[in-house]
């Protein structure tokens, strides 16, 4: 089950289970944004990175497919779908607070496996282009940004949602290496160049339908991952978010979160 959030709006008096680590602070919270074109690895290394920086990740992209998601159950036909009832579906959409991240919901209920699953992952370019869709995704992300530190992923993050952000990083990589990382995720196996050349070239189409979302801030920091492994992504990016705000230098490496 997820823990009540309105969609903007904590629900209720605080809890622990609802932190709020800046209630007290005299400072904003901290912002990292992490934009970059589908399967570049930005969600994973952005929930890597708040683990290590004891930040919450907001996935800006679990929103839009959890707003496809709902949509899904009420019309199948994506044929139909316009903005009002993208929209309709996604007022049962919440984002609720975990220890290192906000998770979104549907009707109270986790739906992570829903959300990730292929017919989401077919409709939710679409839906990520509604401008109305997008203004309630940007809602969501900056209310949970007012209080927490946190690290935001997504395709404008950095320009749209959070043009003042502490910090910004762009992440690219090759679409072969893209492809091989998402299927390799997906399918806990290597997969054969066959599938990847096929995932390749379903990347570079939905490289080309987010072209208006995927755009580089001028003021971000630009990290081609194609041949770095996650951690080395996660090193640079922890180690630039402290050169930034001149927090927690004492730590030299990324430990693993799953060991934390």
């Amino acid at each position: 089950m997820c823990l009540g959030l309105v969609p903007g709006i904590l629900a209720g008096p605080r809890s622990r289970d609802c932190v709020t680590a800046n209630a007290d602070s005299p400072t904003d919270p901290v912002v990292i944004a992490i934009d970059g074109p589908a399967a570049s690895g930005k969600s994973s290394t952005a929930h890597w990175v708040a683990s290590v920086l004891g930040y919450r990740h907001v996935d800006s992209g679990a929103l839009y497919r959890a707003a496809t998601a709902a949509t899904l159950r009420s019309s199948p036909s994506a044929d139909s779908w316009t903005e009002g009832a993208v929209l309709e579906s996604a007022a049962n959409v919440t984002l609720s607070p975990r220890d290192t991240s906000f998770a979104p919901c549907i009707d109270g209920r986790d739906v992570e496996a829903e959300i990730r699953g292929a017919e989401v992952t077919q409709h939710v370019s679409r839906v990520a282009q509604m401008p109305r869709v997008r203004a309630w995704v940007n809602n969501l992300v900056r209310d949970a940004a007012t209080r927490h530190d946190v690290v935001v992923d997504g395709r404008d993050m950095g320009t749209a949602v959070f043009p003042n952000a502490t910090l910004k990083v762009f992440l690219i990589a090759d679409p072969w290496e893209r492809a091989r990382r998402r299927l390799t995720q997906q399918m806990k196996r290597r997969p054969t160049d066959t599938e990847i050349a096929e995932e390749t070239d379903r990347i570079v189409q939905r490289d080309a339908n987010d072209a208006t979302q995927t755009v580089q801030a001028k003021d971000a920091v630009l990290i081609d991952t194609t041949y770095l492994t996650q951690p080395e992504q996660v090193d640079r990016i922890v180690a630039l978010a402290r050169a930034v705000t001149h927090r927690g230098s004492e730590a030299s490496s990324v430990d693993d979160p799953e060991s934390r």
